[in-house]
């Protein structure tokens, strides 16, 4: 077995042991052990706080929405499946969450231009905003914004965070590894499965592109 194979073994084992830590604790806040919540709220509070902050670019806004994110869980953590990673579940919730802030407040978001590249395809769909734009060009840049966001919603989810991460936040592979807690190569992997499907998405919508 060579060096990398024994190493990613390893971190598989590590992931799949916090994978097992995380239901023990689930199982034990829907039994009502109030420790079992603070427990989850210690362990992801840093990379949700994270990764809300990177989209909204405000403290105190991240704060808010960190809390809020995090009542939203526990409040739903009884449709928890074990599907997938809890992580994945939770930062799925906080960026739909934080999402929802912008579109109830308006304000302007890191969206994603309706262009795939091939090969590695860095960087996909990474839109430079025009910042005087008249009124017909900005009636179409909207219409654009929202249809990508619309085939990124028809994304399976983890495919769509992912995406989100690395395309709207703008992560690096390893940050977004760490945050969901995968292996670098499934980040890798999954995302490229990502641009295949949004190049499917995006051939089928391309008169309206």
């Amino acid at each position: 077995m060579s060096l990398s194979t024994t190493a990613a073994s390893e971190q598989e084992r590590v992931f799949s042991l916090r994978a097992r830590q995380d239901i023990a604790l689930i199982q034990a806040a829907l039994a009502g052990q109030a420790k079992a919540y603070e427990d989850l709220l210690a362990r992801y509070r840093k990379p949700v706080h994270y990764l809300v902050l990177r989209m909204v670019k405000n403290a105190a806004d991240a704060d808010d929405l960190t809390q809020e994110t995090f009542a939203k869980a526990f409040r739903h953590l009884a449709r928890f499946t074990p599907d997938f990673a809890f992580s994945t579940w939770l930062f799925r919730i906080a960026t739909n969450h934080t999402l929802d802030f912008f579109r109830r407040k308006k304000l302007p978001t890191h969206s994603l231009q309706a262009s795939v590249l091939g090969g590695d395809g860095d960087p996909l769909f990474l839109e430079v905003a025009d910042r005087n734009p008249n009124p017909q060009e900005a009636l179409i840049q909207a219409q654009r914004k929202e249809l990508v966001q619309h085939l990124v919603r028809q994304l399976p989810a983890r495919y769509a965070l992912v995406v989100r991460l690395r395309y709207f936040d703008e992560l690096q592979y390893e940050e977004i590894a760490v945050q969901l807690a995968l292996p670098l190569g499934t980040v890798k992997a999954q995302l490229f499965r990502a641009r295949e499907l949004l190049l499917d998405l995006v051939k089928n919508n391309q008169a309206a592109l």
